[in-house]
């Protein structure tokens, strides 16, 4: 239930009882008695209905299109400025307030909508804002339904999308889908569901689906084989076209061949990975990278105002990035820089309680975690935690160990950290720590000890991966699950490596960036699905770094910003990936 309240407002009893009445609304069989002056000022159409539209002394105004429960929030919300909104009646009363330009209830329907957009309803909140026009609540439902396409194209409330509608969503750049195949298998089961009606539409969706993006086998498996690629000759000359672009695209040097072919062209991510600071050739440097997954490119977004840092820790919070402690080879940093990601500009935050290098952060509730690291003098077993809307640091409960060059990440409401340096040697231990109980726990021993390490939550374990246990850099992997408190191994990584970046992306992969591997900083990157258990590559930053820190960010109003132009992408350097600064 939502509820809109301006101000105080008390409904006097002469009110309730009729006195001073002066006109009746009529709905259906229903009379209220009301005050004109009353309804006017909430609504100008009311104001129009008793001035101009009748005479001045008519009595009784029949209200058509509503019923009379309808009317009550209506009147009730005239007289007491607040109006209860329900699940149950907010389409009707949308329309009822649209209706007599009761624009405060309009706009609290449309927020109550906004805020229960689903998979399921998305698409016909989407809809009615053709019939009441709020811009801000159609940019919510589409944003939700290019967000989710994937869920919202398994409800049946797809299958009554009218085509113009359906080629508006696909032909979207933004429409959120991590493999085209979606989209394909949309298109087929929307025709599937009136086919008789709806097969002569085939080609001029497929021409909208990005055919070259997908791969090779399940073109020959799944979409030459259809009946209807094989009885429509245009849509059977868009698939043999993209299989050329395919079979170009992986004989071609370059990630981005070929994408003048809008079969070819990718989707924008609705998340991007940004690598940020770090050791680059020796140096410390301020460089910020965006990887735009769908694209498999990264672009430089350095914003020169930053001074340069290493071994410090990144978080996003509310729309902006925190570039939290680090070392620059003569200072260990316990400040905080704030990156305004819309803006992009750089702000100071409050410092922390601790100077923090080799320090590991992460997010939980709205705060931000700085745990562990290296004033230096001493690997730190202290831990605080930041509050954004106070701008201050608080110290909580320290750990269990003194950790520097550890790892953290959160999972089901708690904050785990593993591995890292404790002065002497090099980690096997984790521990999590509770915020309702200001307390830490030691959990099982990993399988390797792992200083340099990368942690990440994913699938609903806690991967542990790379690191240096001392001797060698490693690319082994292990991932703790928490039902049973053990540590089970998965594949390694392609390469050796610790000091590196490592996030989840898309939900569905998790990559590691850079890092040192031994003999000399890294600018390779890798990618692990769980599901299949392997890892893979994926492009090369342009800088070789170790020392960074990464994130993720999603659903920024100038994401453009950050992600390769589409329309830039067909004249891009062949071989933007064999120019690296080393």
């Amino acid at each position: 239930m939502h509820n809109l309240m301006h101000q105080p407002v008390y409904r006097l009893n002469w009110m309730i009882s009729g006195q001073f009445c002066d006109a009746v609304i009529k709905v259906e069989d229903v009379e209220f008695e009301i005050h004109k002056v009353i309804l006017c000022k909430c609504s100008p159409y009311f104001l129009a209905l008793f001035q101009r539209w009748s005479s001045s002394n008519k009595k009784v105004f029949v209200i058509p299109g509503m019923s009379p429960d309808i009317m009550r929030l209506i009147i009730d919300f005239a007289y007491t400025s607040s109006v209860s909104v329900t699940e149950e009646n907010v389409q009707e009363l949308l329309m009822a307030a649209d209706q007599l330009n009761v624009m405060d209830v309009v706009q609290t329907c449309c927020d109550f909508l906004g805020e229960q957009l689903r998979a399921d309803n998305c698409i016909s909140i989407f809809q009615l804002t053709d019939i009441v026009l709020s811009a801000e609540l159609q940019h919510r439902a589409y944003r939700y339904m290019a967000d989710h396409f994937e869920e919202v194209a398994y409800h049946d409330e797809f299958l009554q999308l009218p085509l113009q509608q359906l080629i508006d969503i696909l032909e979207r750049d933004d429409l959120n889908v991590r493999n085209e195949s979606v989209a394909f298998e949309a298109v087929l089961r929307w025709i599937d569901h009136v086919p008789g009606e709806r097969k002569a539409h085939v080609a001029v969706l497929l021409s909208k689906v990005r055919l070259a993006l997908m791969s090779m086998d399940y073109m020959r498996l799944k979409v030459l084989p259809n009946e209807l690629m094989k009885t429509n000759t245009e849509s059977a000359t868009m698939v043999w076209d993209a299989l050329k672009s395919i079979s170009h695209i992986r004989t071609s040097n370059s990630s981005v061949a070929q994408l003048r072919n809008p079969l070819a062209r990718p989707r924008l991510p609705n998340a991007i990975l940004l690598a940020i600071g770090g050791w680059s050739g020796g140096h410390r440097t301020n460089g910020i990278e965006a990887y735009d997954v769908r694209a498999n490119y990264w672009i430089n977004v350095t914003n020169n105002c930053e001074w340069p840092r290493a071994y410090h820790g990144t978080a996003v919070l509310n729309g902006s990035l925190y570039c939290i402690g680090g070392f620059d080879r003569a200072e260990h940093f316990n400040s905080v820089h704030r990156f305004d990601l819309s803006t992009r500009f750089w702000h100071e935050a409050a410092s922390m309680c601790h100077r923090r290098c080799y320090v590991s952060v992460t997010v939980l509730d709205e705060c931000i975690y700085a745990l562990g690291g290296f004033d230096g003098r001493t690997r730190l077993s202290t831990a605080e935690r930041y509050r954004p809307e106070a701008n201050q640091w608080s110290l909580i409960a320290p750990m269990q160990e003194q950790r520097s060059d550890a790892s953290s990440t959160t999972l089901h409401n708690r904050v785990y950290i593993c591995g890292g340096f404790n002065g002497n040697e090099c980690l096997q231990t984790a521990e999590y720590y509770i915020p309702e109980a200001n307390q830490w726990t030691m959990i099982s021993l990993m399988n390797s000890r792992r200083s340099g390490i990368g942690i990440v939550a994913y699938a609903g374990l806690v991967y542990a991966v790379g690191g240096f246990d001392g001797t060698n850099r490693l690319c082994s992997a292990e991932a703790y699950d928490p039902e049973n408190n053990s540590w089970h191994e998965v594949s390694p990584m392609l390469t050796p490596r610790s000091n590196f970046g490592i996030e989840v992306l898309d939900d569905r992969l998790f990559f590691v960036v850079g890092g040192f591997n031994g003999f000399t900083t890294s600018f390779k990157v890798e990618c692990y699905d769980a599901t299949t258990d392997e890892w893979t590559e994926a492009c090369d930053m342009d800088m070789f770094r170790s020392a960074l820190s990464c994130c993720v960010v999603s659903r920024l109003p100038n994401m453009a910003e950050y992600v390769v132009s589409r329309d830039a992408l067909p004249f891009l350097n062949e071989d933007a990936n064999s120019d690296k600064q080393s």
